[in-house]
Order: structure tokens, then C-alpha cells, then sequence
């Protein structure tokens, strides 16, 4: 098992290579065969179901290094807890990482909610909405809510603080990993644009 720290050291520096379009992930053949009788991935992603977004292309990762778990706008609810709960106790795998992304759907039909323009149009897809809009209704009331650019910049950012705060304080068990054995929970933001993830939220001092 690997530390938090150094975990999130393989992710940036997964990402440097991805960026500068020099993946390293090895032979998946290989790498498949080796993984028939267990698995230690260390890190655990909760990231958007976004096409644009291949979690393990974006870091640069091969077969069983990442437990990835995706979900239209990076929402948290039971069973994706539970899945983050699996793997924690489980495998011990000691690094969560929220990753949001630029020009989320999920956001943007939240916003649109919210400005009076309801786009949900099902039940299940307005569940989705409904957990991303507790935290971008005191942006409507800040200054960024006169500038579209920058106000979706900040919403996909707080939708991803929120989902951190979730997983931090929504489960019993991650708060005890947390507490005693060094789970550590980040948010983090990937450009559609230039490919680089940012990671922004509950980062560990220097």
C-alpha cells in the first residue's frame, strides 16, 4: 500500500505526461493477465461520465492502477460511496480524487435549472440535477453570476468541492480512514481544453 501523498504524486505526474503526449502506461495484454487474482489500484476516482474525460488516458494509467467510478456530473449518492467504501477498506487504497471538468452537462443543465430554463426530462436525469444545485445556488447571488465564462468556472468547482465534502463527511467508515489511516479525499478540475487536471480542493500542506 501507498501513501496519499505519494499517490497523488503518480497522478500529476501521469498527467504531465498525457499533456505533453507521452503516455507511458504499459503493454495491456500483459498487464490484464497479471491482474486475473487480485487487484491493488491506488487510487480511487470519482469522476464524470463525460466521454471527453477517460479518466485512465487522463492520468496516464494502465489496467488495475485506478479504481474509477463514473457518474453524469460527478455526484455523490449511496451506492457510489458505497463503491468508494469497497475499495478503501478493501484493496487500501488510500487516495480519493473528485475530478470534475470544464463545460460539464450536468452543471450546465443545473445552472439552466436554476436561471428558470428546466432541461431535466425524466425523473432519473432530474435526481442528477437535483444533487448538483444545492451548491451552485449562492453563485447566482456573487459577482460571477454577470459573466457566463466565469460563472460555469466556478460551478463546475463548487459541484466538486461539494461532492468532496460528501465523501468526506457521508460515510462512517471513510471518516475513521480518514481519522486513523490517512485516507486523504482532493477535488480536482480537468481542462477539456488543454488536458490538464488541477487539483484545487483539500490538497495536504507542504
Amino acid at each position: 500500500m501507498i501513501s496519499a501523498v505519494e499517490s497523488l504524486a503518480r497522478l500529476r505526474d501521469g498527467n504531465a505526461r498525457f499533456v505533453a503526449g507521452r503516455p507511458v502506461a504499459g503493454s495491456a495484454a500483459l498487464a490484464r493477465a497479471g491482474l486475473v487474482d487480485g487487484q491493488e489500484p491506488f487510487a480511487i476516482i470519482l469522476g464524470c461520465s463525460d466521454s471527453r474525460v477517460p479518466v485512465e488516458m487522463v492520468f496516464d494509467q494502465g489496467f488495475g492502477d485506478l479504481f474509477v467510478i463514473r457518474v453524469a456530473g460527478n455526484i455523490v449518492a449511496p451506492s457510489l460511496l458505497g463503491s468508494i467504501e469497497f475499495a478503501a477498506s478493501r484493496f487500501g487504497t488510500r487516495l480519493v480524487v473528485v475530478v470534475g471538468h470544464t463545460r460539464c452537462g450536468a452543471v450546465t443543465a443545473a445552472l439552466e435549472e436554476l436561471q428558470g430554463h428546466p432541461s431535466a426530462e425524466s425523473r432519473n436525469l432530474r435526481s442528477i440535477v437535483d444533487r448538483v444545485r444545492p451548491s451552485l445556488e449562492p453563485l447566482l447571488r456573487s459577482a460571477a453570476a454577470d459573466d457566463a465564462e466565469r460563472l460555469m468556472h466556478a460551478a463546475v468547482r463548487a459541484n466538486v468541492s461539494a461532492s468532496v465534502d460528501q465523501v468526506r463527511q457521508g460515510s462512517g467508515l471513510l471518516q475513521r480512514l480518514i481519522r486513523d489511516d490517512g485516507l486523504l479525499v482532493v477535488g480536482a478540475e480537468y481542462s477539456l481544453e488543454t488536458g490538464v487536471v488541477d487539483f484545487f480542493d483539500g490538497l495536504p500542506s507542504a
